[in-house]
């Protein structure tokens, strides 16, 4: 499977709503995670622990947050997490 861009799944899961939408979009993201590859500090799984974060820290307190803006919220929070910047 190939590595989608958050444009593009969020371009795939367009046509849900609301928490269709966010289920979608995080399944995409389960798909393609290779974190057990490369267990961050052999701990966790990056791509569980961005979910988790996105949900605490912006849909929890903000609301409708769903498609591109929440995917690029998952994509910062993966990366804080990958780069060590957050743990």
């Amino acid at each position: 499977m190939a590595i989608l861009t958050a444009e593009q799944i969020a371009k795939q899961t367009e046509d849900k709503n609301s928490i269709a939408n966010i289920r979608a979009i995080n399944k995409l993201y389960r798909e393609q995670d290779d974190s057990n590859l490369f267990p961050i500090l052999g701990k966790f799984n990056a791509t569980e622990r961005a979910i988790q974060r996105a949900y605490n820290k912006h849909r929890k307190y903000y609301g409708g947050v769903y498609g591109l803006e929440y995917c690029l919220i998952l994509e910062q929070h993966l990366s804080e997490i990958v780069n060590g910047e957050l743990l």
